[in-house]
């Protein structure tokens, strides 16, 4: 199935719910609603054969409205086929319905999600941080997030003040020395 015949099935179905489509160099993408989210992903996998979630990711727009976009590439294996949905989520109400029950592998992706930029997922089985520890009060994608870190009050977890950019324990030093031996965790901690 190509773009153009992904937009008249998909025009079809769901077209005054369509906010958007965008065809470009054979890929096809379509913006639609958070509403809309559960209706038109069950129709491109049950209709149009879109079996396998390669990807859910997110972007973080800051300063425009909506701020979110969460995005899902969908792969045909019946048909070799490509297809993105885009979902856009507003700062004030960052909520998405959960798509895990109809692609297993969303259920992890779904976490990072919330993890990472703290998007939620209605109904998700089970959203729980999925990189940071439970109770960290920050989302470390989102662009207003400093490249510093900032601190956090869990003692003995991580880092309790801003993570060290310049020599800090996860930064390598440019040298003429292998891999092994540029590697941070490698080093013996400096003696004072």
């Amino acid at each position: 199935m190509t773009g153009p015949e992904l937009f008249s099935s998909l025009s079809e179905r769901f077209g005054a719910k369509m906010q958007e489509r965008i065809e470009f160099r054979g890929e096809s993408t379509f913006v639609i609603a958070p509403s809309d989210l559960r209706e038109v992903a069950r129709f491109c996998k049950q209709e149009l054969s879109f079996d396998y979630l390669l990807d859910l990711s997110s972007v973080d727009n800051f300063g425009f409205e909506p701020r979110f976009e969460v995005v899902y590439e969908l792969y045909s294996m019946t048909l070799a086929a490509h297809l993105r949905l885009k979902v856009r989520v507003s700062e004030d109400d960052p909520v998405v319905d959960t798509v895990s029950d109809l692609w297993p592998t969303a259920n992890w992706h779904e976490r990072e999600v919330w993890d990472m930029m703290g998007l939620r997922f209605n109904n998700h089985p089970d959203l729980r941080r999925i990189l940071m520890w439970e109770g960290y009060p920050y989302f470390p994608l989102r662009k207003e997030f400093p490249l510093e870190g900032l601190p956090s009050a869990m003692p003995d977890v991580a880092f309790t003040s801003a993570a060290p950019m310049e020599g800090g324990p996860f930064v390598t030093e440019p040298s003429t020395a292998t891999t092994k031996d540029r590697e941070p965790r490698a080093r013996p901690p400096l003696e004072e």
